[in-house]
């Protein structure tokens, strides 16, 4: 339940924050899976959904990093605006960085579940 949390926050966070950066799109995250009443195959089928996700992600987080170095700059000089966008993308990135918790946790907790339905 925790993690549902977790995930359906981050998800929120990136929507947002993915509409603000052309440059920079959050990857869609994959549904969850109930791990108690899945079969071998689609715990596989589903752990490569999670890992293309972890490898779109990685692209993204890199992409808001860059946006991120140059917003930092034109924040110290104290303009408002930038020092806005410096904050909206920081919270994007975290939202980012949440939102892969929440799919690998979500992930672990299905294969927890597979394996006490199928010991």
């Amino acid at each position: 339940m925790k993690s549902t949390l977790k995930f359906a926050l981050a998800t929120a966070l990136l929507a947002a924050a993915g509409t603000s950066f052309a440059a920079c799109e959050a990857p869609a995250q994959p549904s969850a899976i109930d791990g108690a009443s899945s079969t071998m195959d689609d715990m596989v089928a589903k752990q490569g959904e999670v890992k293309a996700f972890q490898a779109a992600n990685t692209e993204y987080l890199a992409c808001l990093e860059g946006e991120l170095n140059g917003a930092k700059a034109a924040a110290v000089e104290g303009d408002d605006a930038a020092k806005a966008k410096f904050a909206t993308l920081t919270d994007a990135y975290n939202a980012g960085v949440a939102a892969e918790e929440a799919v690998a946790g979500g992930f672990n907790d299905a294969i927890k579940a597979y394996k006490a339905a199928n010991k």
